[in-house]
């Protein structure tokens, strides 16, 4: 199991406003979704899979009702924030795969435009956030440098350097990125013109030295080269132009265009001297000698250790005693807090005896004591702090909205089926329906708000209790954080160097010829290439999540089986973490680490890989099984019996007892809760309490079972 949370679904409830009524698609579910992991959200159409992957992202509909609950990213509760806000995180940490690959590409723009556009847009959002973050933090570590020992001064020159050596440091690093750029922007020109070359189109092969020559002339001064040799060059080209097509030599310009790719290629390896003037050695060493430069892996070498040694090992030291501080102050303050905490607790159990103005002095209080407990040095943030606000606000006011509300929307319910039932009584046929009315759940709008002060206690508990804690590694960690941040202020994302990542993701997702694939249209690709061009804008802003919402449906099943393997391989080498929607469990299996099953919007079995595909619990996980084809099975698999219900009017007990044919009485009375079956796995079926029947899996699960078994100990 992977050792963190990038994200925490928390008793999510979406609701649609329908003609016929409410619809209830996603009802009180809850999932954890670590990192370096994938997790399957597995279910039929209509489960309510989608609808949760769309809340995520941000992009629910129109006539969405978000009725409750928490998702949890980065210190955020993105059921909350603004489109402003959400725009920052859609697409950069955030990416989503959908279903049809052209629904996600303008059919008229060149797909190598649409590649660059998304990470020129993209890398812009990231230099201002990143601005903001790096201030922000260093200014915070300052002022905690200067409550601990009170050297002012000292501490001021100490963070300044560090700004000074953390920016100018970096612009080596983009110095070399744009040399790079560079270098695959010519031979991406080389290869293209070759491939005219091949082909005899001598018309377009001119249009091609013209583009060439000017690509040249505005990156050859990246490099160290013999200036002579160039100049021969781009003058033998440039009086090729001059020749009528017929006349140009193409045995000349090949050769010409290979002499040019060697200089590339080896002047590639070794930095302009010019790049010192960027650089942090020319910075510490304004005696450089710039007659002898070394290669660049050297430089790195050189760089960092110089770093460590005359500066960075003395700031870590320094701003260790600042982290260490800024942890016992909010320590303290999360201490003085929780018996607050309690208080507000005992008050909202009995909320609905109290008015909103009851609570709002206490609350208010609260929120801001939460808000100055945060540690806000700390990288890894704990989201139940950074949401309680906004959290507990919006489910107080909610709930009040409904003790205003509901009484009236029944009455106008009411009045409006007495008039619908009047007609009909006469013997009329009314055009209209009666909608049912939208009601709070007030109970379970209240269990949120004791469950959003709960978790705060716990974590607060956690903090106090700590006993391994170490503020080196946090500093270290926030060192790390320094550096990133620096990286993208000053990484520019400009045309050159996005046509050089779109090439390098273009290849990454298996595109064949990238060179010339990134001038075609989306019509002229197959589903599956398709497929591959949405996935490499996705990674196009290197997100952290990365969310595949049936990406494979559309596709026939060979090409299916390379799109798992290429999401699987770009999970493990980028370290992502991945939450894969599909209605077929044969899909997943291999591929997932953890999976929950759904069922009219709820989550009815959640376990790892191994726990679902060798020992499912629920009968609806039994039937999705049964069903799923093999090569080994002989006897005819199981269709599941009838449709889903219809959510607008939930049913009142186990949502698949009117297709399950182990239902107990139970079923149509009681919804089941979710019995724990292992720390990591568990369901909800009455099948598990400890009084029902004890009921076997159908014979072909049993089999599929043993089988999958053997050839685990076989491997």
């Amino acid at each position: 199991m992977a050792s963190s949370k990038k994200l925490q679904v928390k008793n999510l409830q979406v609701s649609f406003r329908t003609q016929a009524g409410i619809l209830k698609a996603v009802r009180n579910i809850s999932f954890d979704l670590y990192s370096d992991e994938t997790l399957a959200i597995v279910g039929e159409s209509g489960s309510g899979k989608s609808v949760t992957s769309k809340a995520i992202i941000g992009i629910l509909a129109g006539n969405s009702i978000v009725e409750g609950g928490e998702i949890l990213y980065d210190g955020q509760d993105l059921l909350k924030i603004d489109e402003e806000n959400f725009h920052k995180i859609r697409g950069d940490k955030i990416a989503m795969i959908f279903q049809d690959p052209l629904s996600s590409l303008n059919p008229i723009m060149r797909v190598g435009k649409q590649l660059n556009e998304a990470m020129i847009l993209n890398g812009k959002a990231r230099q201002r956030n990143a601005r903001i973050e790096f201030n922000s933090h260093l200014k915070l570590l300052l002022k905690n440098l200067n409550e601990v020992n009170g050297d002012v001064e000292n501490n001021k020159r100490i963070c300044d350097t560090f700004n000074k050596f953390s920016i100018v440091a970096t612009r080596l690093e983009k110095a070399y990125n744009d040399a790079n750029a560079s270098a695959v922007a010519l031979h991406t020109e080389l290869d293209e013109t070759s491939f005219l070359i091949e082909k005899k189109q001598k018309v377009a092969i001119k249009s091609q030295i013209r583009k060439f020559l000017r690509l040249l002339s505005a990156s050859i001064h990246l490099y160290v080269v013999n200036d002579n040799e160039i100049s021969d060059i781009r003058a033998k080209l440039e009086k090729m132009l001059e020749l009528k097509e017929k006349e140009i030599n193409l045995e000349e310009l090949v050769a010409l265009l290979n002499s040019l790719s060697q200089i590339v290629i080896e002047c590639s390896k070794k930095p302009h001297p010019n790049f010192f003037n960027l650089g942090y050695y020319k910075f510490a060493h304004p005696e450089f000698d710039e007659s002898s430069v070394p290669s660049i892996a050297d430089l790195d070498q050189m760089t960092e250790k110089e770093l460590n040694e005359q500066f960075l090992n003395n700031f870590i030291a320094v701003g260790t005693t600042g982290m260490e501080h800024c942890r016992q102050v909010t320590l303290a303050r999360k201490k003085e807090l929780l018996p607050k905490l309690d208080e507000l607790s005992d008050l909202l159990k009995n909320i609905e005896n109290l008015q909103k103005k009851d609570i709002m002095p206490l609350l208010k209080e609260i929120k801001k004591l939460v808000k100055d407990a945060i540690d806000r040095l700390r990288v890894v943030k704990h989201s139940v702090e950074y949401s309680f606000d906004i959290s507990i606000q919006h489910e107080i006011d909610r709930y009040f909205e409904g003790v205003k509300n509901n009484p009236k929307n029944v009455a106008k319910y009411e009045k409006s089926k007495a008039k619908f039932d009047g007609l009909v009584a006469n013997g009329k046929t009314p055009t209209w329906k009666v909608i049912p009315p939208y009601l709070v759940d007030l109970e379970l709008t209240k269990s949120n708000i004791l469950k959003i002060i709960e978790d705060v206690n716990v974590r607060y508990n956690k903090d106090l209790n700590k006993t391994n804690h170490s503020s080196e590694l946090e500093m270290n960690i926030l060192m790390r954080f320094f550096k990133e941040q620096a990286s993208r202020l000053v990484y520019k994302v400009t045309r050159g160097i996005a046509k050089s990542r779109s090439l390098e993701l273009l290849k990454e997702v298996g595109i064949p010829e990238p060179s010339i694939r990134y001038k075609q249209y989306p019509f002229e690709f197959s589903g599956g290439m398709r497929q591959r061009i949405v996935i490499a804008i996705a990674l196009s802003a290197n997100p952290d999540i990365l969310i595949c919402d049936e990406p494979t449906t559309a596709l026939d099943v060979t090409i299916q089986s390379q799109i798992l393997e290429l999401i699987n391989k770009i999970k493990k080498e980028r370290h992502l973490s991945v939450i894969f929607i599909t209605h077929d469990l044969g899909v997943v299996a291999n591929m997932a680490d953890r999976i929950a099953v759904m069922y009219a919007g709820k989550i009815v079995e959640y376990g790892t890989s191994e726990d679902i595909f060798y020992d499912p619990r629920h009968p609806y996980t039994w039937a999705l099984l049964a069903s799923m084809p093999d090569l080994e099975t002989k006897e005819k698999l199981e269709a599941i019996p009838g449709t889903p219900p219809n959510m607008i009017y939930p049913p009142k007990g186990d949502a698949f007892a009117d297709r399950n044919k182990y239902a107990l009485e139970i079923d149509y009375e009681m919804e089941p809760p979710l019995f724990e079956i292992s720390p990591t796995h568990s369901a909800a079926t009455w099948l598990l309490h400890p009084n029902a029947p004890k009921v076997e899996p159908p014979k072909i699960i049993k089999e599929r079972i043993a089988r999958m078994k053997k050839e685990a100990e076989v491997l």
